[in-house]
């Protein structure tokens, strides 16, 4: 890819960064997104190797740079290096992958633009032209982001049915999740890795019947009929081709504690350990999904680790659960220690985070939000660092509103739909998350880094083709002098303002 060159070119609030990359538009909010519509849309290279002591960077940043390439070489290491980055031989976790939700809103948002453009948002994720996204969320259901609430065994007047007689797809998942997860297992390079996760469950299995009710907990003489649920969903996708590697214990569920606008199902501790012990644990390693992994707290980090502490409390439900799934939402206000806790707790246990957003708190997506960008680099490197596997993102493709969200709890995503104009937006910390999962691929494992240096956060692993890729973000609003050493010398690089740079060698 030719390195982006800023061209201060205007025309009607546009201005084009690269005539072979990206049609800039700055909205006023720090940074500027990148347009795509039925004549052009940027792509990103893939990864190529080079020779030692070369290296390759990569550079996004909030002035309008877009995996920016440049190349360099490593030399001799000098005492008298200033503000060192230093990539270590110790290996810790293996890396699984990155990814988004395959949620309705996001198939609802793909399907209102044209064909071609479809096809662009999907290559854009999935390809290596775009950022090789090979894990994916695929709710069971509907969720907050579907344009009605709904279950696969909502019966007239909630009649119970125990036997899950009426269980059925949805059309909802014939338009928007199943096309959707097909065309992107046929663009994946590899293997894309689907875990499932439930919001919503059948008022008549509910303590407290309504979509958002609150306190609402699914009722004991329910609770195989529950795990059957789970199954029937994993065996219905199963018939579309669809196979998964994972499936979590619900989402959210302390979310169910409070008044919000999300859909969740209540479980207290004891109650999810009887469930996983007795009927979830024993039906999916009984069924045609017996290696499916089982994933307990789906939940912020607030959990950890008394949650699994637990759980696992019970020697049969640490047997049949597989990791811990977390999303960020709390990470803000709590220490990434706990996470080393639950690991060192229990180490054959991984930890994978599996949904994070912008927007949450004020309700709406931000065009150009480098805040965003760097957000979401900052945690990622801070959870590979305490352990995590990987980090799925959660809807991958929203409208200019944020939505849609029946409950109207609109939020952000890395890409925005304007289906009006028939084009969509890649939002800033898009390019971020590709400077992960471009880089940090599977069976990576994580390296040991350090980094003396104000502002700037570092994570790198060691891919299987024997290279390291590192990524660094500054987070200052000047630019920074380091150097980035590795047990064969030094490089010196030069981080721009509130910039995330990736760096491959070998």
């Amino acid at each position: 890819m030719v390195s982006i060159i800023i061209r201060f070119i205007f025309l009607f609030g546009i201005h084009i960064i690269s005539a072979e990359s990206c049609i800039a538009k700055d909205f006023g909010n720090g940074s500027p997104i990148c347009v795509c519509n039925s004549t052009h849309c940027d792509t990103l290279e893939s990864i190529t190797k080079v020779s030692a002591p070369n290296y390759i960077r990569y550079t996004s940043n909030k002035e309008g740079q877009r995996f920016a390439k440049e190349s360099g070489k490593f030399e001799t290491s000098k005492d008298d290096a200033k503000n060192i980055v230093s990539i270590g031989t110790e290996t810790f976790q293996e890396i699984f992958g990155f990814g988004g939700a395959f949620t309705d809103s996001t198939g609802f948002n793909i399907k209102s633009l044209t064909e071609d453009l479809q096809e662009k948002i999907l290559r854009a994720y999935y390809t290596e032209e775009g950022l090789e996204y090979n894990t994916g969320r695929v709710p069971i259901g509907g969720t907050d982001f579907s344009t009605h609430g709904y279950s696969y065994c909502d019966t007239e007047n909630d009649e119970p049915d125990p036997e899950l007689k009426h269980f059925n797809l949805t059309q909802d998942d014939y338009d928007y999740k199943i096309p959707m997860i097909q065309k992107a297992q046929e663009l994946t390079k590899g293997e894309l890795k689907l875990f499932g996760a439930a919001w919503i469950a059948p008022d008549w299995m509910k303590t407290v019947p309504g979509v958002l009710a609150r306190n609402s907990f699914i009722k004991e003489e329910m609770y195989q009929s529950w795990a059957n649920y789970v199954k029937k969903f994993l065996d219905s996708y199963k018939k579309e081709g669809i196979s998964f590697w994972g499936v979590s214990t619900g989402n959210e569920p302390t979310t169910d504690l409070f008044p919000n606008k999300v859909p969740s199902i209540a479980w207290y501790p004891d109650q999810m350990k009887k469930w996983i012990r007795e009927n979830l644990g024993p039906t999916m390693r009984s069924s045609d999904h017996s290696d499916i992994k089982i994933m307990a707290n789906d939940d912020s980090i607030m959990s950890l680790p008394s949650l699994i502490e637990q759980l696992f409390s019970d020697e049969q439900v640490k047997k049949y659960v597989d990791g811990t799934a977390v999303h960020w939402y709390m990470d803000n206000l709590i220490n990434a220690n706990v996470l080393n806790e639950t690991h060192n707790e229990f180490p054959d246990k991984f930890i994978l985070y599996t949904e994070a957003c912008n927007g949450y708190i004020i309700n709406r997506p931000i065009l150009g939000s480098w805040d965003g960008a760097e957000s979401y680099a900052s945690n990622i490197i801070r959870n590979l660092n305490h352990w995590s596997i990987g980090w799925t993102d959660w809807n991958m493709a929203l409208n200019m509103e944020g939505g849609p969200t029946w409950t109207t709890n609109y939020v952000d995503s890395p890409i925005i739909v304007n289906a009006e104009d028939n084009e969509f937006y890649k939002q800033p910390y898009f390019y971020a998350l590709g400077h992960f999962s471009k880089f940090f691929t599977r069976n990576s494992v994580r390296l040991h880094v350090t980094a003396d240096v104000s502002s700037v956060e570092v994570a790198a692993v060691k891919r299987p083709d024997n290279g390291v890729a590192v990524v660094i973000l500054n987070k200052n609003s000047e630019s920074v002098d380091v150097t980035l050493r590795n047990e064969k010398g030094d490089a010196t690089l030069t981080l721009t303002a509130k910039s995330i740079n990736s760096v491959i060698y070998w």
